[in-house]
């Protein structure tokens, strides 16, 4: 008995001792992880109380933990009925989904390993990083070989691609860290001065890159006026009655003038913004040209149209030498009463960027799709799969967006271009043999017909699945009711009075900040300029033009200012916020578009009045 006594307490004493080892074990993990969702989620935001409001920040921030989602994990905490995610279901979400395993690198080396030699070549490591995102140079791509090629043959195996990968991984992270400490110094900073009064709400990203493993960046965060402190009150009030019969200067002898033209996409890109297709135009003469851009009907929609005004589509022409905003050469200012954007200007030989641009008043991310989702294929009696009805006009339809050059075959480089938009990846020599092997070819180009089938063998490989084929419709803009919800087609035309105009698409992506400060650029050169007096150098400038009014703020302090424009009073205008009135935080010596303006109902008369308040 007394034995038996002894051994129980003694049992239940180890028990205890292996509960109590392994609890802490658990706190300190908890501890850790709630310290890295804290570092990263401090370097997308200012304060751990902020909530993640879209998706493109819940990704941001979930990579910035080292963790790389696949669209489905994506759904599963982001889907349509989601509004916002808070730190502490951040924290819940990193629990649940561990960081990248072994697995996922072995898939990313195949991925990169693109001859399946179980290598990865310079070439094929450089093929890869100029994709899509941040450009490296080949010398950069050789760089992070030699940094892990650990038997310098100048090529990447298992073990030295997953060394790279996790040696970026933890650079981010400790970037993050950096970046949190930094932040938590300046917030006992202020604490300490209590005449300075934090500004809530302002964001600072953070995106790791390959070239140094992660950089810093800014950008504003648009608040919501209820949160905010009232404003100081400003009461200049700019009330102008803006004409949309303005004079569209096209050249009367245009049937003699050299032409090119192409067409082109605006796409929503819910990670990158609205992504278009990007030109060239090379001129072999100084020539007088006139460059028109216009949103284009694709496709017989047999009155299944989005019930909304034509979108609007500008185009910004830079000089081809440049790489920032002192390109600009000029923009289509003028709008005919079918929404056709044009510009007549003389140009010296040489080469120029052609940038779409639109505004976001009225092509805008969709709140929520259709509950009802479009049945895409069927089997006949035999079994065999078919497009349906439906499904079938979508791709016709997506097929005439591919056809750039319009002659109603898909090119290789047009064929490229459709699937960088739906798979991020060009078209390998290998693959376009596929398809010429496979699909229906007319002088080297693919016909709709072969198209068509593509999709139908897309469709038999996944035994009926639809999943990959409603990637493609969704990269393309279509919602599940088969709508074109997301997207703008265009087209592109250029008469040059004196000799040949070559154009040329050499882009799909967003424009970002070369577009944001030509956009600027040019309201600057071309807008009304007034200074607010309750700050110094803050300046307000405002272009009207035929048919949009654009607000720009150049803040040449250096402090960062947060403005309210009110342009609730103004008449028959959408803006490119959800609401007239917004706030916008200007970090230091820079310029910011604050809102676009365009008249709801284009019949009808229409004026800007906007309201500047500096926020305290």
């Amino acid at each position: 008995m007394s034995s038996g006594w002894t051994s129980r307490p003694s049992s239940a004493a180890s028990r205890s001792s292996r509960h109590s080892h392994a609890s802490s074990n658990s706190r300190a993990e908890d501890s850790s992880l709630k310290l890295e969702c804290k570092a990263a989620y401090l370097s997308v935001f200012d304060d751990i109380h902020d909530n993640i409001m879209n998706k493109k920040d819940f990704i941001l921030v979930l990579q910035q933990t080292g963790r790389n989602p696949t669209p489905k994990v994506v759904q599963r905490y982001w889907d349509e009925n989601t509004e916002s995610i808070s730190f502490a279901e951040f924290v819940d979400i990193c629990r649940k989904e561990p960081p990248t395993s072994v697995d996922d690198l072995l898939r990313a080396f195949r991925k990169f390993d693109i001859n399946g030699d179980g290598y990865i070549s310079l070439e094929e490591l450089y093929k890869v990083m100029t994709m899509k995102g941040e450009k490296l140079s080949r010398q950069e791509v050789k760089a992070m070989i030699d940094e892990v090629d650990e038997n310098k043959d100048g090529r990447l195996d298992y073990k030295e691609f997953c060394k790279m990968f996790v040696a970026t991984t933890e650079e981010c992270k400790k970037m993050s860290l950096r970046v949190m400490e930094k932040k938590e110094r300046q917030r006992t900073q202020k604490e300490d001065q209590p005449s300075v009064r934090p500004r809530k709400g302002e964001k600072r990203l953070s995106q790791a890159s390959l070239k140094s493993a992660s950089h810093t960046g800014s950008r504003q965060s648009l608040l919501s006026i209820d949160d905010l402190p009232k404003p100081s009150p400003r009461n200049r009030k700019e009330k102008q009655r803006v004409s949309r019969t303005g004079n569209f200067p096209q050249p009367s002898n245009l049937r003699s003038w050299k032409h090119a033209q192409s067409k082109g996409c605006f796409f929503v890109d819910e990670a990158r913004g609205f992504v278009s297709h990007q030109y060239l135009l090379t001129l072999m003469e100084d020539t007088a040209i006139w460059l028109t851009i216009q949103p284009i009907t694709i496709g017989d929609h047999g009155g299944d149209v989005l019930d909304r005004p034509p979108v609007d589509t500008a185009m910004y022409i830079l000089r081809a030498d440049h790489d920032d905003d002192k390109a600009l050469v000029t923009f289509t200012e003028h709008q005919d009463s079918k929404g056709c954007y044009g510009v007549r200007c003389d140009l010296a030989a040489g080469s120029y960027h052609l940038i779409p641009f639109t505004t976001g008043c009225r092509l805008r991310p969709r709140k929520s799709d259709s509950s009802k989702e479009a049945k895409l294929v069927i089997r006949d009696k035999e079994g065999k799969i078919t497009l349906t009805k439906p499904f079938r006009k979508a791709l016709e339809e997506i097929f005439d967006m591919a056809d750039l050059d319009g002659n109603g075959l898909l090119s290789r480089d047009e064929f490229s271009w459709f699937n960088i938009r739906t798979s991020d990846e060009n078209v390998a020599d290998d693959e376009w043999q596929v398809v010429e092997e496979n699909v229906e070819m007319e002088k080297g180009e693919i016909t709709k017909d072969g198209f068509l089938s593509l999709n139908v063998m897309e469709a038999e490989d996944n035994d009926g699945d639809t999943e990959d084929l409603w990637i493609t419709l969704n990269s393309m803009g279509y919602n599940k009711a088969l709508q074109l919800d997301e997207a703008c087609p265009f087209k592109v035309d250029v008469y040059a009075e004196d000799g040949e105009a070559a154009l040329e698409v050499t882009k799909l992506e967003n424009p970002g900040l070369l577009l944001e400060g030509t956009v600027c650029a040019s309201v600057i050169a071309k807008g009304d300029a007034t200074k607010i007096k309750s700050v110094k150098d803050l300046m307000l400038y405002t272009y009207q033009g035929d048919a949009r009014a654009t607000v720009v703020i150049e803040n040449k302090s250096r402090t960062k200012v947060t403005m309210e424009l009110d342009c609730s009073k103004s008449k028959n205008c959408a803006s490119n916020h959800d609401s007239l009135v917004c706030s916008i935080a200007v970090p230091p010596q820079s310029r910011m578009v604050g809102m676009h303006l365009l008249p709801v109902n284009e019949s009808a008369e229409w004026f800007v009045q906007c309201t500047e308040a500096i926020l305290k």
